[in-house]
């Protein structure tokens, strides 16, 4: 799993990194660079399933012009995954040439935990002559003594997303594709309500927005879909004031490619009632979308929520915390969130603060910066007299 990513010179970031645990929580105030650090994740991710990285800059939020630090012509992603004690670090930097994006420089090497040494399993091989060619060229380990084999690839297309078909060594084949399988699995979630609603088709997975929660669980197996929905409402029964007694999908239109989304919940004197998606709230159905997003993925995969508790009551943290927790841990996916709600954050207790990292701007540069709460000045005086939640709406963090 994926341990630590650093960002330097990636839009509001000049050098700064973020640990990444099973429940990771990162907090700051508006504009501090939160949603950058998303950013950087989504932008790994797609770059491991070899979309070329103009075009991922061409839909990354602000565009290719503020992808990049001011005052900086490329920028460069760290990422270190866990490899049976041992890290793989895989590097990937990108320039700006002209109107376009281009990879500038890439590596992927192996750290040893017992020696502290590292070996290179792959790097680009750029001289001044190379700078300015359409071709990259890199060099594969070929697990023994002299010059690494030289191959020239496009700098649109990352190495990591070609290098299955590239080497025939059996060690650096399993290191690239545990690193690929790492970033190709971070999922970004960002429950859009209104798209829960609609009616949607059939589906294998979850999409990004949730749109298609619907038909991803009318699309299972029955069997599949009994066990996932018995769980689904389990989980969201204690979030309304209302029981709720089941939650389900169901087929839809006489060629059955389309479903709904439905609610049963039992009123006073024992009256239950049905309703569609469309009668639900905001925040049930982000609810809704964070228990399925976890249910239903990979194990060994990073959930990314942004403002996790967007649409929930105050008093619905605790439930919400508790999903995150049980179901992390059972599904084995890490989690990442981002929340601007100080009861949330105090929700977590103490033992959670190692897991929060905080977002601030330099006075000096005004330049993004991550940092471990744990690491705060004088966190243990402040927290004398005021909670962590606390700090935060008193802007002391």
């Amino acid at each position: 799993m994926i341990k630590k990513i650093k960002l330097k010179d990636w839009k509001s970031f000049e050098t700064s990194e973020l640990y990444i645990d099973p429940l990771t929580f990162i907090i700051g105030t508006n504009a501090s660079g939160k949603s950058n650090i998303l950013d950087a994740l989504s932008f790994l991710s797609d770059s491991a399933k070899g979309i070329p990285v103009n075009d991922i800059a061409q839909y990354t939020r602000g565009g290719l012009d503020w992808m990049i630090r001011k005052g900086s012509d490329s920028f460069s992603l760290i990422v270190v995954i866990d490899d049976t004690g041992n890290d793989l670090i895989y590097t990937l930097s990108c320039r700006k040439n002209d109107t376009s994006l281009q990879i500038s420089f890439e590596s992927l090497e192996r750290l040893s935990a017992k020696t502290k040494k590292s070996k290179v399993l792959f790097t680009t091989d750029v001289t001044a002559e190379d700078a300015a060619s359409p071709a990259i060229p890199i060099r594969l380990s070929q697990e023994k003594r002299g010059r690494q084999k030289r191959i020239d690839l496009n700098r649109q297309t990352t190495v990591l997303s070609q290098i299955e078909n590239l080497v025939t060594v059996k060690s650096v084949k399993t290191a690239a594709a545990l690193v690929q399988n790492g970033l190709k699995n971070i999922f970004i979630l960002n429950p859009i309500p209104n798209h829960m609603r609609d009616y949607s088709p059939l589906s294998e997975h979850l999409s990004p927005d949730a749109g298609n929660i619907a038909g991803l669980l009318a699309g299972m197996s029955p069997e599949e879909q009994e066990k996932i929905e018995k769980e689904l409402t389990a989980y969201v029964r204690p979030l309304p004031e209302k029981d709720i007694k089941r939650i389900w999908a169901e087929k839809v239109g006489r060629f059955k490619s389309d479903a709904m989304l439905y609610c049963e919940e039992e009123w006073i004197n024992n009256e239950r009632i049905e309703i569609d998606a469309r009668s639900m709230s905001d925040g049930t159905l982000r609810f809704i979308a964070i228990v399925v997003a976890l249910l239903t993925g990979k194990a060994g995969s990073l959930l990314v929520i942004e403002e996790v508790d967007n649409g929930l009551h105050p008093s619905r943290s605790q439930e919400l915390v508790n999903v995150l927790k049980t179901l992390g841990d059972k599904s084995q996916i890490d989690i990442i969130c981002t929340t601007h709600n100080p009861v949330l954050i105090d929700t977590l207790g103490h033992e959670m603060i190692p897991f929060i990292s905080y977002v601030t701007r330099s006075e000096k540069t005004g330049c993004s910066i991550i940092a471990l709460l744990e690491d705060k000045k004088n966190l243990a005086k402040l927290m004398a007299s005021s909670s962590v939640g606390d700090l935060m709406t008193e802007d002391a963090l």
